[in-house]
């Protein structure tokens, strides 16, 4: 495993790195990441898959954007609601309960998505692959007593 990508890891792991990625990293990143086609955050180069996921908030109806780190599965997209253990599942799931179609982008590619919660024998068949790609959710999953949320984005064929 790279030096960078074993930093990054350490960080979202301490307190100052939670606070740092939520308050600051949070705002920025989604900017850096879709100017320079994915390959930049405010950490610099990309080193941990990540992806920009745009939902449509279920309160105010408006787009937003949120960096997230991302596995692939058998070529199929997942991504965690870890929320870095919080006692809270993150906005961005709320969303997709809400209104599951949503876009991402990998790299500089752009996408539609139909976000798909796992059940949890489905996220218990996934979940040692999603910790090998980022070992934290194992940590992150111990830190709360809320069932984590897992997705699998699938590509929506309704657009042309």
């Amino acid at each position: 495993m790279g030096t960078l990508k074993q930093f990054e890891l350490w960080l979202s792991m301490t307190a100052f790195g939670t606070w740092a990625t939520k308050t600051i990293a949070s705002r920025i990143d989604p900017v850096i990441f879709r100017l320079t086609g994915g390959r930049l955050t405010s950490l610099g180069p990309v080193v941990i898959p990540q992806l920009l996921l745009t939902t449509t908030g279920r309160k105010s109806g408006q787009q937003r954007d949120v960096q997230l780190v991302y596995t692939d599965v058998d070529g199929v997209v997942h991504i965690v609601a870890s929320n870095f253990g919080g006692e809270r599942h993150p906005a961005w799931s709320h969303n997709l309960i809400a209104e599951p179609k949503a876009s991402i982008q990998l790299g500089n590619q752009k996408t539609t998505v139909i976000a798909e919660l796992l059940s949890d024998a489905e996220k218990e068949s996934v979940w040692e692959q999603l910790v090998s790609n980022i070992p934290n959710y194992s940590a992150y999953k111990e830190r709360t007593d809320r069932n984590i949320k897992v997705y699998r984005l699938m590509w929506w064929e309704g657009l042309g």
